[in-house]
């Protein structure tokens, strides 16, 4: 499919009852340098996209950019966001209304994988993201969007064994997990075929989700950290 030119992106904001004329046209524009700058950084990248290729698209003045941003990473930053929140709500909607821990923690793998192979959260998340939020930076926006999806798996396949496990043990079983998913995205982001290599990384976590079921069914207790050391 053909994708439209960018300046097709540049949206119809409806009026809003009790704002402005002035705030619809702030908030339009603050919008449309969102969505191009979204298409173009996907695209081609963030070192190749230029500002005045996004104000082009936009249809609006570096004037009305810098209104809104200080420069062109603060405007990835706001891509960034977008681009991660999007796909944590993808992620969010994928456990909803499922009570069943383990097919909770397979649909939500299943709509992970999904996510990082989308053209724009491979771009702008995965390739681009560290390098130009800093990893520091680049990890505290993941974690807001991301983190708070595994920790809800995480203490749903927990629960299912009855395990009383305290919030730092929680935490660190969500922090194990999410590095790996973390780790997991890379793989197939960066894979020549991604359709194989989600396929695996659904096989090895499944198998790792199965060992923690046995481990409920079977009664038996995980470690806390907390265990004296034997003599």
């Amino acid at each position: 499919m053909t994708k439209s030119p960018v300046h097709k992106l540049v949206p119809k904001v409806p009026g809003v009852p009790g704002a402005s004329r002035r705030a619809q046209y702030s908030a339009s524009t603050k919008r449309a340098l969102i969505d191009v700058a979204e298409e173009l950084f996907t695209e081609h990248g963030y070192a190749a996209t230029s500002l005045d290729s996004i104000v082009a698209g936009a249809r609006v003045t570096k004037g009305a950019l810098y209104h809104h941003f200080s420069g062109k990473q603060a405007l990835f930053e706001a891509v960034f966001e977008r681009v991660e929140s999007n796909a944590s709500k993808a992620i969010q909607t994928s456990l909803r209304g499922e009570r069943d821990p383990w097919e909770k923690a397979i649909h939500g793998l299943r709509a992970f994988l999904e996510v990082v192979r989308e053209p724009t959260y491979r771009r702008v998340v995965i390739l681009e993201g560290p390098a130009v939020l800093g990893y520091a930076r680049f990890r505290e926006q993941e974690e807001r969007s991301t983190f708070a999806n595994v920790l809800e798996i995480v203490r749903s396949v927990l629960s299912a064994g009855k395990w009383d496990l305290d919030e730092d043990m929680q935490q660190t079983f969500a922090r194990i997990f999410f590095g790996a998913m973390s780790s997991a995205g890379e793989s197939v982001s960066g894979a020549e075929d991604a359709e194989a290599a989600a396929a695996r990384v659904e096989a090895a976590i499944t198998f790792i989700l199965m060992g923690f079921q046995s481990l409920a069914e079977a009664g038996i207790d995980v470690p806390t950290g907390d265990e004296e050391g034997g003599s």
